[in-house]
């Protein structure tokens, strides 16, 4: 193990760090256009039948497919596993947004507007609130998603802990194979109880008891 870390201690510490910036990133872009959209879709639920569809085709296309089309358009770019990426954390980000804010008791939301507010303040001050474990659940999984398929990277030279992985198949050295997969595993469960720890913090008492 000493040995190992000699060797490959500080490759495997960038490797650490490119594979967390890329789940970060797309994952936080990833968010950000789900969350707009599944609000947009929630305003006309029609249209979800013709948009969800579409986009949860992506989810059905392999990784290393879809990262190989982008190289050949984009190049050998960081920006290109981002877009990938990015495109594959949406989908469950999207439908949980979707799903939360449809869920939304009718009552809360007619109570809000008995009381003056705007659409705009029923969506922020009634809607997202309630819907937001939800929202965190498909945030959590897109997460965990996003930190396996990121391995891809390296499959076009881009890094992250998929180097190890691959380089420890090529060449049949199990020590690359679990340098590379027990950092992603930990980033995974890391990751997901962060997530846990903050959706326990930002659902309110009401809905625990009622989880439970």
């Amino acid at each position: 193990m000493k040995e190992f870390l000699e060797l490959h201690g500080e490759s495997l510490v960038q490797s650490i760090i490119v594979h967390l910036g890329y789940v970060f990133i797309s994952v936080a872009i990833g968010f950000v256009i789900a969350l707009a959209l599944g609000i947009a879709l929630s305003r006309v639920p029609r249209f979800s039948k013709v948009i969800l569809p579409i986009i949860s085709i992506f989810q059905t296309v392999p990784g290393i497919v879809f990262i190989g089309v982008l190289f050949i358009y984009i190049g050998m770019i960081p920006f290109t596993v981002i877009i990938a990426l990015t495109i594959y954390a949406i989908f469950p980000i999207l439908k949980n947004t979707y799903v939360g804010i449809l869920e939304v008791p009718e009552k809360y939301k007619e109570a809000a507007k008995g009381c003056g507010m705007s659409p705009m303040q029923v969506l922020f001050k009634v809607e997202l609130p309630l819907a937001l474990p939800t929202i965190i659940v498909g945030l959590r999984m897109s997460t965990i998603y996003i930190v396996s398929w990121a391995v891809l990277a390296s499959m076009i030279g881009l890094g992250g802990l998929g180097d190890f992985i691959y380089i420890g198949v090529s060449t049949n050295n199990n020590e690359l194979i679990i340098a590379g997969a027990i950092p992603a595993a930990i980033i995974a469960v890391g990751l997901g109880l962060l997530i846990d720890f903050i959706q326990k913090k930002v659902t309110p008492r009401g809905l625990r008891r009622n989880s439970r």
